[in-house]
């Protein structure tokens, strides 16, 4: 019996978020959902910040310019929350 391997296409078909969850649908069929806590940006954005998204590195990415924020379906799928940036050390 053979099998054929799915068609896997990571492009970015919809964005859907609300006040606790970012949740991404790929051509391909599969959604990605992630608490939107993962990406303080987004997360201390306005509703309206929020919505105003665009998809960015030929159907890869998604980039909300009102924030300055960027994801990748890449990312997404791998699980990676944003990194904390940490403070440098204050100078005496």
């Amino acid at each position: 019996m053979a099998f054929s391997a799915p068609k896997v296409d990571l492009r970015i078909k919809a964005v859907l978020l609300d006040d606790e969850r970012l949740t991404v649908d790929l051509m391909d069929g599969r959604s990605i959902a992630v608490p939107l806590a993962w990406y303080p940006r987004l997360f201390d954005a306005t509703p309206e910040q929020r919505r105003n998204w665009e998809i960015a590195g030929g159907g890869y990415g998604i980039h909300w310019p009102d924030v300055d924020e960027d994801l990748s379906t890449e990312g997404l799928l791998r699980g990676a929350p944003a990194p904390r940036h940490v403070s440098p050390p204050a100078t005496p």
